[in-house]
């Protein structure tokens, strides 16, 4: 069973995540992450590496850009056992992420606060958290993906056990990745379809043809 070298964290829901790194890193399990989960590990004494430094390209556009890039979505989706996809890897220079932990946007929260308007609504729609998470769960083979807490406990047990997860704990996680992402989909859609172009004010005095 391969070992796992590395590991993106990066959460809204941040409960345990640093009990959770630390015991990656103790493994020697290097750790990538963004933004404020980058900032609350570092503050606990975990040493990460910016995601931005990881690919050379900074975050941008208020964050809207970070992991859109082929370093870390080809260090997730590569497969490990396929000699073609490595020869490209090393050729790029991609490194594996085996481990991928992410919570998206609370769009649903967002929604449900009294007054919420649809520049509100469309700013807590998640891009490259589901990217990721479906990356990761579509190469289970190779990839642990989390999205809950309680799901830490089990991959570090697996993980000092093995050096890696099972696949069939690889396998559940991933399908409760497809399951998150077709529930966030379907409420976005649906408060969506809600939204009446012709009386909301996000479309008054907007040129249709700009």
């Amino acid at each position: 069973m391969r070992r796992v070298e590395r590991a993106l964290i990066s959460l809204t829901d941040k409960s345990g995540c640093e009990d959770f790194a630390g015991a990656l890193a103790t493994m020697g399990i290097e750790i990538l992450s963004t933004g404020g989960t980058a900032q609350k590990l570092r503050g606990s004494g975990i040493q990460v590496t910016d995601v931005s430094d990881f690919t050379g390209f900074p975050e941008m556009l208020d964050g809207r850009v970070k992991t859109l890039h082929p370093l870390v979505h080809g260090g997730i989706l590569n497969q490990r056992d396929n000699a073609e996809h490595q020869r490209q890897c090393s050729e790029q220079g991609i490194k594996p992420i085996d481990i991928l932990a992410v919570n998206l946007y609370a769009f649903a929260k967002t929604v449900a606060i009294p007054g919420c308007t649809l520049v509100d609504a469309i700013e807590n729609i998640d891009i490259g958290g589901p990217t990721l998470l479906r990356a990761a769960a579509k190469n289970f083979h190779d990839v642990t993906v989390i999205i809950d807490p309680s799901d830490y406990a089990q991959v570090l047990a697996e993980l000092r056990t093995h050096g890696n997860t099972t696949l069939v704990t690889r396998f559940r996680l991933a399908r409760k990745v497809f399951e998150l992402t077709s529930a966030y989909d379907t409420a976005i859609a649906q408060w969506l379809q809600a939204v009446d172009p012709a009386t909301d004010s996000y479309f008054s005095g907007a040129d249709d043809h700009a």
